[in-house]
């Protein structure tokens, strides 16, 4: 029996394109997990919200559910802001950030999702944009659009944090606060506010992310849980705070949930991924650019 490679190759496209998606959805958990030290296990219930944000502008004025997630990036910033703060003065600042800390990002993830379950349902909901039902065709290869766009548009967003961690004080400021906080006063920066800038920045690409999601597919308020164990996963995978290790683990994990769901069923797809993030933690602990 003849090997199918025009399934392969369209199973791989796909796969990469997902894990681009993949990329946008773990971002902020890398920042807030990896550099922070903060399991904001509510991450994904910010990035239904943010689906949702565009989902009521998208209905209700027509405009484009990924422009309306850049317009309301500030909004989900101080969000974000506000949230740690209440984070730092609860648990933080008293030194009981661990079981408590988790705990309230579990409490937020179910409120955020109670909330949204009774203002709009259990129902799917869906945007609407021109490029949504299109593809590219290139023989018996086919690009979707809903897949393409978001793929790009989460690894320019990456592209744009990686710059901003690595060129500015601010971003420099935000890669050494988990490792050295008084060299980082000496240097004028107050730590605290310092995490709640990264903080924020990790909430508002939770906006980006939703309006990527729900192009991708109708949502409804519970479907972040499908991500929670994924986004921590591909943030171990590629390294804890490495954004192109971030970016490298969720391809890789696309690629291998693609090709296993195309040749082996869907319901396998989740055994496998995970499968082989512990065959590559049992090699490399650190994850793939880890240091």
């Amino acid at each position: 029996m003849d090997f199918p490679v025009e399934l392969f190759i369209n199973a791989v496209v796909a796969g990469l394109m997902l894990g681009g998606f993949y990329a946008a959805v773990t971002v902020g958990i890398s920042i807030s997990f990896g550099i922070l030290d903060i399991v904001n296990i509510a991450h994904p219930a910010f990035i239904i919200l943010g689906s949702y944000t565009a989902y009521i502008v998208n209905q209700t004025f027509g405009v484009d559910p990924i422009l309306v997630s850049i317009v309301v990036l500030p909004a989900f910033y101080f969000l974000g802001a506000a949230v740690y703060q209440v984070y730092y003065e609860s648990f933080e600042k008293r030194g009981q950030e661990a079981l408590r800390g988790l705990a309230f990002f579990f409490g937020l993830l179910f409120v955020t999702e109670v909330l949204l379950i009774l203002v709009f349902g259990v129902d799917y909901r869906y945007v609407s944009a021109p490029y949504i039902d299109h593809a590219y065709r290139f023989g018996q290869y086919s690009i979707p659009m809903r897949m393409l766009i978001p793929c790009v548009l989460s690894l320019i967003m990456l592209a744009l944090l990686q710059l901003f961690l690595s060129r500015t004080f601010i971003g420099r400021a935000i890669m050494a606060v988990s490792q050295d906080q008084l060299a980082l006063r000496l240097m004028a920066a107050d730590p605290v506010r310092i995490k709640r800038i990264a903080f924020g920045i990790s909430i508002a690409t939770a906006s980006i992310a939703g309006a990527l999601l729900i192009v991708i597919q109708p949502v409804e308020p519970s479907v972040g849980r499908e991500f929670i164990g994924r986004v921590f996963a591909i943030c171990v995978l590629g390294g804890l705070g490495s954004l192109p290790g971030t970016l490298i683990g969720a391809l890789l994990l696309g690629v291998v949930e693609s090709i296993t769901a195309t040749f082996y069923g869907p319901s396998w797809a989740p055994a496998v991924s995970f499968g082989f993030l512990l065959l590559t933690l049992a090699v490399r602990p650190a994850g793939l650019l880890g240091r």
